[in-house]
């Protein structure tokens, strides 16, 4: 054989990849487009001033103390937020991985059903519902449970009562998901060999629902730090998060460097905080790959 002959399998394994990147290449594109170059324009206007290479807008970090209240503020609202999630979705995601089909099917409707409302129209609902004359005010006066109306709205609670919510859903589905794929056997040879359901469920049932927990715990935090429109219209201005502080620098200060150094700040705790959730259940349990 000659020294100059190709190899048919070699030659194969390239018309495949060469076929691969043509298949890829749109999807490429639109990633390259709407992501990648947005991202490197944040950058470059997060270390630009007046024509030249500053890194001002990061040192406000420093000794701006608005930037660290509203940092500190964002991330305690989406603790309280996720861990009010977890206790409240995981109760509804047991209840359907556990019941017939047409029950879990009916629990899943009434979870994804606020999804065909906007987060505008439900936020404004909340606003109504707790509002100092509002129908929760009202319901606690004509039970004589109070005497005054309560504060329950342009504050945090209301904006950490509206936010939960709305991102329920996020903790429920991915809980339910994991639930579904752990095997009944499993909780049965517990219950045979002698325990308790309570001892079945913390040492077999949650260990293996833990990376719904993770997925869904890590979905509504990261989702919880963006949040723009139920803390702007529940917080009245009180509540004042990282998306507000943004806003705030290009509408009223017109400083775009300001906001993008921001948005990075931000994203680079949002990438810390999938790397810390890869660190305690691998990333491929928490996608939900076996």
């Amino acid at each position: 054989m000659s020294s100059t002959s190709i190899d048919p399998s070699r030659a194969h394994e390239s018309r495949e990849r060469r076929l691969t990147l043509m298949l890829l290449a749109p999807a490429l594109s639109v990633v390259v487009a709407l992501l990648v170059v947005p991202l490197c324009w944040l950058v470059w206007q997060s270390v630009r001033q007046d024509g030249g290479f500053t890194l001002a807008h990061y040192a406000r970090f420093l000794h701006d103390d608005v930037y660290w209240m509203a940092f500190l503020q964002t991330f305690r609202i989406a603790f309280v937020v996720t861990a009010a999630t977890v206790l409240l979705g995981y109760p509804v995601a047991y209840l359907a991985a556990g019941s017939s089909r047409r029950t879990s099917l009916l629990i899943l409707a009434m979870v994804v059903l606020p999804f065909w409302t906007s987060v505008l129209v439900r936020a404004y609902a909340w606003l109504i519902l707790l509002q100092r004359r509002g129908l929760v005010n009202g319901a606690l006066s004509d039970l004589g449970v109070i005497d005054h109306p309560l504060i329950l709205v342009n504050n945090e609670f209301g904006t950490v009562i509206a936010t939960i919510h709305i991102l329920l859903p996020f903790m429920v589905l991915p809980l339910y998901a994991t639930m579904q794929k752990i095997p009944r056997e499993l909780t049965m040879a517990g219950a045979s060999l002698g325990g308790t359901p309570l001892h079945v469920f913390l040492r077999v049932f949650l260990p293996l629902s833990l990376p719904g927990v993770v997925a869904g715990m890590v979905l509504v935090f990261v989702l919880t730090l963006g949040f723009y429109i139920t803390p702007e219209l529940l917080g009245g201005g009180r509540t004042y998060m990282v998306s507000m502080l943004v806003s705030r620098n290009i509408e009223l200060y017109n400083e775009w460097g300001a906001a993008s150094s921001i948005s990075i700040v931000l994203l680079l705790c949002v990438f810390a905080i999938f790397r810390l959730a890869s660190l305690l259940i691998p990333f491929e349990r928490i996608m939900g790959a076996r």
